[in-house]
């Protein structure tokens, strides 16, 4: 199966009251609808992922972001040829510590000695820890006291914020979110990590 890799080179102007990091989620959240499977951070560049054949380069260049006077978005087009795509991705995901307490690794990492040793093993880049927004979550998370609290995990991605919440003693956690890949992503995470506890819910609000 052929691939197109969609590279968007961001640049943000200097009057801008936004960031390159909420374009790239704003990118994301956008090519989601249009069928993009998987994405790559790297800078200030973000790599999307759609099958060939479901590919529409015209709504791409359609969407608003865009066209948004803030910023500029160059877009680079790439045929990608059928890969072990899973070896791809060992080469580049790195394991991340929060505050000396937490590590977030895949399944091939060795796992170090932390008090919360989480494994993820994500279906796209997003919900790992190495976006910011994720990494403070988990740095607040580890701060609060989480016993026998009832804890939602709204739009949860890989699951990760409520497995750290399960293991720092949360009772009640439900984790939900509107896409099924990450749904059925979440349920691999939490069989993985032991916290089959958590309600992992298919929907939105």
């Amino acid at each position: 199966m052929t691939y197109i890799e969609v590279c968007f080179n961001i640049k943000v102007l200097d009057s801008a009251e936004i960031n390159s990091d909420m374009v790239r989620e704003i990118l994301v959240a956008e090519l989601g609808v249009l069928n993009f499977e998987s994405f790559v951070n790297n800078d200030d560049v973000l790599k999307a992922y759609v099958q060939e054949d479901i590919f529409d380069e015209q709504a791409v260049k359609d969407l608003y972001i865009l066209h948004n006077p803030n910023f500029e978005i160059n877009i680079v087009l790439n045929s990608i040829e059928q890969q072990n795509w899973n070896a791809e991705w060992e080469k580049s995901f790195k394991p991340i510590e929060v505050d000396g307490k937490c590590v977030v690794r895949a399944p091939f990492h060795d796992k170090k000695e932390v008090e919360f040793d989480i494994v993820i093993t994500p279906k796209m880049s997003f919900g790992t820890g190495h976006h910011e927004t994720t990494y403070q979550m988990i740095s607040q998370i580890l701060n609060f006291e989480m016993n026998s609290k009832s804890v939602l995990d709204m739009g949860c991605g890989t699951g990760i914020l409520a497995i750290l919440a399960a293991m720092k003693g949360a009772d009640f956690i439900t984790a939900i979110d509107i896409d099924e890949w990450a749904f059925l992503n979440t349920i691999e995470n939490t069989l993985e990590n032991k916290c089959e506890h958590i309600m992992v819910k298919h929907g939105g609000a």
